[in-house]
């Protein structure tokens, strides 16, 4: 388990380091008036817990850095800004802000019945994943286009217009090669660092 406290202030220092675009304040406000720092990062998966959600941002942000940092080298700022990089890891998945409560559920344990607490969807504003995350950093920034489309398809082949036949991710991820690098980091994310394993 994550310190949910430390984890919102390394959070905000890398945000204000980094994220300095007009609105930039208003966003942070958003985010700091929400449940982003206590909501899980899924329901039941990888960091199901409280503070998960800022954590595995946290996670991303590295991997995502690292991952830039090994494809252009020491001078990677020249092609990906530190901003981007911050705003991409940072915030893919605003769109789970208020998108979980508390609740419970009975499980048999030994052959009893037991109340046990989870996480359950409430989804307030059913606009997707990704461009769900878009749509609400865009209310506060102005994203640039390789942004959006890094944020937007973060998720990959889990993507639910991916399996729903849509082919719009392998051009984004050929024109845009900043939401590959998003995916793999979320990727490396959630199955390495948080250890998301198959159990759920």
């Amino acid at each position: 388990m994550s310190d949910i406290n430390l984890a919102k202030a390394e959070f905000i220092d890398i945000f204000t380091k980094h994220v300095t675009r007009a609105g930039a304040d208003k966003l942070l406000e958003y985010l700091t008036g929400s449940d982003f720092f206590t909501a899980p990062a899924s329901g039941r998966f990888h960091l199901a817990e409280r503070g998960g959600l800022c954590q595995h941002s946290l996670n991303v942000y590295k991997r995502l850095l690292k991952i830039v940092e090994e494809e252009y080298g020491t001078n990677y700022q020249e092609t990906v800004s530190d901003e981007t990089i911050a705003i991409c890891g940072l915030l893919h998945d605003v769109c789970k802000v208020n998108y979980y409560v508390s609740d419970y559920r009975n499980v048999k344990e030994d052959n009893v019945w037991v109340k046990k607490p989870y996480f359950r969807v409430e989804e307030k504003f059913p606009y997707g994943h990704g461009e769900k995350s878009v749509f609400i950093v865009s209310q506060y920034i102005k994203l640039t286009a390789e942004e959006a489309m890094a944020i937007n398809w973060h998720m990959g082949g889990f993507d639910d217009r991916v399996k729903g036949g849509s082919f719009s991710l392998s051009d984004a991820y050929a024109k845009y090669k900043l939401a590959l690098f998003m995916h793999v980091a979320d990727l490396t994310a959630t199955y390495i660092d948080e250890d998301r394993g198959f159990n759920p």
